[in-house]
């Protein structure tokens, strides 16, 4: 006789709806909470690249002000140093080290553009002042304001000159031109045994000119700061000393003081054909405005 089978302890039933204790235990697991992950550590600061950044910014302001341009050069240099530095620390942020170090090199070029400005702005008020003045000839029918002194930046160009015997005065130095004779050659070279004639297509002229010391220095000075070219019809400066020669009845180079005068001549070879054509140019003292006065 068979006996019926009934389920015993050892024996596990399982039902579509009633999981398993394996199922319940995953599910259990899934439904707990995870840790917390920990936070990601911030950078420290970077406090060698925030001084760079501070020195290269005040270095790039003062390298701006021409008063204080040397205060931004040593500046500068300085937060360059800084900021490379502070790009090779370990573990540091390197924003602040690469903006400091941009600036540092931008900042160095516009205090060389500054330096440079300010340079040539002293060496045009040194050597051109704007001190010099002109009066033309008495009755010239170019005389400014009925003869009276006027600045020579607004006349005198190549293009417009001052007439012959027109008085160029700075602060120190009277100079006129008293006369220009073309066509000298004979003179010059009977003026000395060693003068050379002029080269080919070239001829001397005597510039005649007189000039008067004005000014204070006690020691007195000669009249070579006084300086007298001519200026060819295509623009070329053609000096005294280009080709050296005695001149007849030169101008003296021995110092004068205050009231003292001097009287003479300078030779120049220029080109025959365009001899009357040029002008010259004269500079009353090495602080003097250049002015430009014709040559016939």
């Amino acid at each position: 006789m068979t006996t019926p089978e009934f389920p015993g302890a050892g024996s596990q039933q399982t039902s579509p709806n009633h999981p398993s204790l394996a199922q319940a235990a995953d599910h259990e697991a899934s439904t707990q909470t995870l840790p917390p992950q920990p936070a990601k550590a911030k950078k420290p600061l970077n406090i060698l690249g925030l001084i760079a950044l501070i020195t290269a910014a005040l270095g790039f302001i003062f390298a701006c002000m021409p008063g204080a341009l040397i205060v931004g050069w040593i500046l500068l240099p300085i937060a360059f140093v800084l900021a490379l530095v502070s790009l090779f620390l370990k573990d540091k942020p390197k924003g602040m080290g690469i903006t400091a170090l941009i600036l540092s090199i931008v900042g160095t070029i516009v205090g060389f553009v500054v330096f440079f400005a300010v340079v040539g702005s002293a060496a045009d008020n040194a050597f051109g002042g704007g001190d010099t003045k002109v009066v033309a000839p008495s009755g010239d029918a170019g005389a400014t304001n009925g003869g009276a002194a006027a600045p020579a930046a607004k006349t005198g160009t190549r293009e417009t000159p001052h007439p012959i015997g027109s008085v160029i005065e700075s602060k120190d130095w009277r100079v006129v031109v008293n006369s220009v004779t073309l066509a000298a050659t004979d003179a010059v070279i009977a003026a000395n045994q060693f003068n050379d004639p002029p080269a080919a297509g070239s001829e001397y002229i005597l510039v005649n000119y007189s000039v008067t010391y004005i000014g204070n220095d006690a020691n007195g000075q000669t009249p070579s700061f006084v300086s007298v070219e001519y200026v060819t019809a295509d623009g070329r400066t053609v000096n005294s000393y280009d080709k050296s020669v005695v001149e007849p009845d030169p101008i003296s180079s021995n110092a004068l003081f205050k009231g003292g005068s001097a009287t003479g001549n300078k030779a120049f070879e220029v080109p025959s054909a365009t001899a009357a054509q040029g002008v010259l140019a004269v500079r009353a003292g090495m602080l003097g405005d250049k002015v430009f006065v014709a040559a016939k």
